[in-house]
């Protein structure tokens, strides 16, 4: 059987739900597509070229012992578009493809919450399942956390019947830290986090504010806001050009366009100046590879 006729075989399964596989009546089916004979009532067609967005996973680590990748999302509420669950099956079967060894996934959820979506371990889709592990934050015993500098940051939000008072343990915790670089960055990511729990006054009462500032980990959220801004200027300044030299332009290609990256931005504002018509825009799109996202060692 053709392309073309497995295409409408499956089609007209579909079409008619008192059909299986298993069903007498299949041969005649198969033979009156073959022949040409064959009708759907609802003909339809999709794409067969699937698309695959860039995505960026919060941290991605290979471990090397167990041979095997740790992905963490953490997440701030529990909304999401798409849903989180679809999420981590999207991270999971990405990592995977590219990877293709063991993947660990845990979706740390930070802020507490009653919503039923933070108390999910899987995607369920008919005949597709995919589990991943949950952590909520504000359930965890903050001691093992206060016992390792690298999670102090997480035990702010630990559980505890007395916030303010395990802010101060974490405080404590901080100052311990010997190495000046560590001390810095750790109080950092503690005084980002801590925001979600606690009002800023206390937190700069307990932490000082210049240790942040000097902080690498403050540095980059700095020039990480810098970008996003320098990005947007250059977004709306592509897309005026675009629009004023070939009118309305179609929002699967204003997506392409702004997945790009700061440098392929740059470079397309200046290929634009030679474009003709707005298939040389896609024609050029076309050959732009998308930013891939980095697996941290």
């Amino acid at each position: 059987m053709s392309i073309f006729g497995a295409t409408r075989f499956a089609h007209a399964l579909q079409t008619n739900p008192s059909i299986d596989a298993g069903s007498p009546c299949i041969p005649t089916l198969m033979l009156r597509i073959q022949r040409g004979t064959y009708s759907s009532p609802n003909p339809s067609s999709v794409k067969t070229e699937l698309n695959l967005e860039p995505i960026r996973a919060d941290s991605v680590t290979f471990l090397q012992i167990s041979n095997k990748i740790l992905h963490l999302e953490f997440q701030t509420s529990p909304a999401s578009t798409p849903p989180l669950d679809f999420r981590m099956l999207d991270y999971y079967t990405r990592l995977k493809r590219q990877y293709w060894c063991d993947i660990e996934q845990v979706l740390i959820f930070l802020q507490a919450t009653s919503s039923e979506i933070v108390f999910k371990t899987q995607y369920v889709d008919r005949k597709t399942r995919h589990e991943y592990r949950v952590i909520r934050i504000w359930e965890e015993d903050p001691t093992p956390l206060l016992a390792n500098p690298a999670l102090l940051p997480l035990a702010t939000l630990a559980r505890t019947d007395s916030p303010e008072d395990l802010l101060e343990q974490v405080a404590a915790a901080v100052d311990m830290i010997e190495e000046t670089d560590e001390r810095q960055n750790i109080s950092a990511c503690v005084q980002v986090l801590a925001g979600l729990r606690f009002e800023k006054d206390l937190i700069t009462h307990l932490f000082r504010e210049e240790i942040m500032k000097e902080s690498v980990i403050y540095q980059d959220i700095l020039q990480k806001g810098e970008e996003r801004g320098k990005k947007k200027e250059a977004l709306e300044l592509i897309l005026r050009q675009l629009t004023r030299r070939f009118g309305a332009i179609e929002p699967e290609i204003q997506q392409q366009i702004r997945s790009l990256s700061i440098t392929q931005l740059e470079e397309l504002a200046e290929a634009l100046l030679d474009f003709s018509s707005s298939s040389d825009l896609v024609n050029y799109l076309a050959n732009v590879s998308p930013p891939q996202p980095n697996l941290e060692d």
